[in-house]
């Protein structure tokens, strides 16, 4: 099986001038190999967020959340659309979440000044689960709490149209530096191409996330990701879409944080009328007498430059009913 190892991981862009690390055809399997948001960084306790000290923040934007890629997917072109499987998502023996000054809409608390005092570290220890592994583990906050891993890919994408954009706050149509927790293992991830190739990248592996991800850090740790791509040929997508096994998502990432969700809610009227028979008027009412539509708040970290992420989602079980 080819694959991306964890120290050619280290992009910090979503550029379409980058040479393909990887060839592959469409449906077969590859690995990439994840390193942390910090790129190794954040080992205990005594690893401080400090900018001053912190590898990397001596550039602007700061050299974070590193990404692996591209990926060249064979017969690509401009136009279709990429249909990511991520099929296993292996994390590390252990996360992080980082806080102090100025970090997250607390870094500045006068309310609680020992959030804004010092920095601070939390390792949190992961343990295997009956397979054996991390894909089915367990995540230790502390002594007395814990729960599932649940672990996600934060920031994926295809190069984007003209720009280059980092890995750190670049979002977009085509991806980025997103924080979905519906990025998992068994769902599919849909993304229109810009590039011949796609020129797909992965990276910053999540152990688990709450809604918003308030901090701006969530339990953030290395990773193996086995994946597949695919493609819809000569058809593209306004922006990304999840299939789970139960439910749709339609994604979008603006602020305030009403238009994220305003345009998430559109563009998922616009793919129950495009692939399940819904007039618009019925689209338009489901939005809001449906009672399992829900709106995840997947990213709203007070970050410069980086917008909020919302999610429609609706379940299955109403689509067949469109027509």
């Amino acid at each position: 099986m080819q694959q991306i190892n964890r120290e050619q991981s280290r992009k910090y862009a979503f550029d379409w001038r980058d040479e393909p690390l990887l060839r592959v055809k469409p449906g077969e399997s590859f690995e990439i190999e994840t390193y942390d948001a910090s790129t190794g960084y954040f080992k205990s306790p005594a690893d401080k967020s400090d900018p001053s000290i912190r590898p990397g923040y001596d550039r602007r934007p700061p050299l974070s959340n590193p990404i692996g890629g591209p990926v060249w997917l064979e017969g690509a072109e401009r136009g279709d659309t990429l249909v990511v499987s991520l099929e296993e998502i292996v994390v590390d023996e252990y996360s992080w979440i980082a806080i102090g000054p100025g970090r997250g809409p607390l870094g500045d608390s006068t309310r609680w000044p020992d959030l804004s005092g010092e920095y601070t570290t939390k390792i949190f220890r992961h343990s295997a689960g009956p397979s054996g592994t991390m894909r089915d583990g367990t995540l230790h906050f502390n002594d007395r709490i814990s729960w599932p891993i649940t672990p996600f890919i934060g920031t994926l994408g295809v190069a984007p149209d003209r720009e280059v954009k980092t890995s750190l706050d670049g979002q977009g149509e085509w991806g980025g530096n997103l924080d979905i927790r519906d990025v998992a293992a068994g769902n599919r991830i849909y993304l229109p191409v810009f590039h011949s190739g796609a020129l797909f990248y992965l990276g910053d592996a999540h152990a688990s996330q709450g809604d918003t991800e308030f901090t701006g850090n969530a339990a953030e740790t290395k990773s193996t990701v086995r994946l597949s791509l695919d493609l819809i040929k000569g058809r593209t997508v306004p922006w990304m879409r999840i299939e789970k096994p139960q439910s749709v998502v339609s994604v979008y990432a603006s602020r305030p944080l009403e238009t994220a969700v305003e345009k998430a809610i559109e563009n998922l009227m616009a793919w129950l009328v495009q692939d399940y028979g819904f007039t618009p008027r019925d689209a338009y009412c489901m939005m809001s007498v449906c009672p399992d539509l829900r709106v995840n708040v997947y990213q709203m970290c007070k970050i410069p430059n980086l917008s909020f992420v919302a999610g429609a989602e609706i379940p299955r079980k109403y689509l067949a009913s469109g027509a």
